[in-house]
């Protein structure tokens, strides 16, 4: 269920950093799986003893619970393989002829001389630039 703030992000022209949507989903996630079992708890502890809770309505929601907490750490894993392979891809531009469009749109390009992990896309060195991976329009073998 969406919250207030949620709906009100989402009908305005607001941009929310990723960062900061991702955050708060992991948050989300996190917090979902917690509250399940707290919720399940509570229910099993007011239930009433003559009337117990039915269980496969439990089984049922404990299934769901299995398969969130799944596709979240299938979602992370996938996460981490792009990433591994966003600078493996990377790493074999060093020593290549590679092109990309500068701001004034122009191509450039050049020989691809170190590597850089420090943020989330890759940056290859070219020159004295520093070019993300995702910017870089060719690439073709040192003559």
């Amino acid at each position: 269920m969406p919250s207030a703030i949620d709906s009100i992000v989402n009908n305005s022209n607001v941009q929310v950093p990723e960062a900061i949507t991702a955050a708060q989903n992991s948050a989300k996630q996190k917090m979902d799986g917690e509250m399940f079992m707290q919720l399940l708890v509570a229910q099993l502890r007011a239930q009433d003893p003559s009337s117990p809770m039915d269980t496969n309505a439990m089984m049922t929601q404990t299934a769901q619970l299995a398969s969130m907490e799944q596709l979240t750490s299938m979602s992370k894993l996938s996460q981490e393989s792009f990433s591994l392979q966003m600078r493996v891809a990377a790493s074999s531009l060093i020593g290549k002829e590679v092109g990309y469009v500068d701001a004034d749109g122009k191509t450039q390009k050049g020989i691809a001389t170190a590597v850089s992990f420090a943020n989330a896309v890759p940056t290859v060195t070219i020159g004295d630039k520093s070019i993300r991976l995702d910017a870089i329009s060719d690439v073709a073998n040192a003559s």
